[in-house]
């Protein structure tokens, strides 16, 4: 479970999230909507510890971010301007990332860009559209199996098939188990995937009544 207590950010005297008090369960997709600036991608900056608050706190599972843990155990994260390492292939990538948690093994790296709609093969990330790009993302999102994801825009760039199949993988790792947080301008993303809403509203988070 992650848990936010009153979780204020100010950066240069603005403020970018605003005594934020929420709870996000396992096993539930949650969706963060509002125009740009209101504050979609700081909170999920703040969940995965890539931010510290000006006050208040991040539980994950009891444990307090910046204070008994400096990043969940457990979480997996497209954020804006990722990239992975062009001249290597989307396999070599994941396995360089694996390497760090030593988590997935090599069945979990090939099973994830397959689910995901890439082919298993020796081509560079520079040679991939944008699509198969974010589809990589994904991949990385989603390969270590973690209790957590964290997905800022995860169907942009992606054709409506694709759209549809990284829906089934999103909703085949909340019945996996995992807490999800999508972050999206998209309506289809919102209305096809999410158990509960909200709106950012210049740093506030607002239950919605989307429909």
């Amino acid at each position: 479970m992650i848990e936010i207590k009153n979780y204020t950010k100010k950066i240069k005297k603005r403020i970018v999230l605003d005594h934020i008090n929420c709870k996000f369960e396992n096993k539930m997709i949650y969706g963060l909507y509002g125009v740009n600036g209101s504050g979609k991608t700081m909170l999920l900056r703040a969940i995965a510890g890539l931010i510290k608050p000006t006050e208040g706190d991040v539980l994950i599972d009891g444990k307090m971010l910046h204070r008994d843990i400096s990043f969940p155990d457990s979480v997996g994260l497209i954020i804006e301007n990722m990239e992975m390492l062009p001249y290597l292939s989307a396999a070599d990538n994941l396995k360089l990332l694996a390497d760090i948690k030593k988590i997935a093994k090599d069945d979990d790296i090939i099973n994830a860009i397959e689910r995901v709609g890439l082919p298993v093969n020796n081509d560079k990330v520079k040679t991939f559209s944008l699509g198969m790009r974010q589809k990589l993302n994904i991949a990385q999102a989603i390969f270590e199996k973690p209790q957590i994801l964290l997905l800022d825009e995860p169907t942009n760039a992606l054709d409506e098939k694709s759209v549809h199949m990284i829906h089934n993988v999103i909703k085949e790792e909340k019945e996996r188990g995992a807490a999800i947080l999508i972050a999206t301008h998209n309506k289809y993303d919102i209305n096809d995937l999410c158990d509960e809403v909200f709106q950012m509203v210049d740093g506030r988070l607002e239950e919605s009544s989307w429909n």
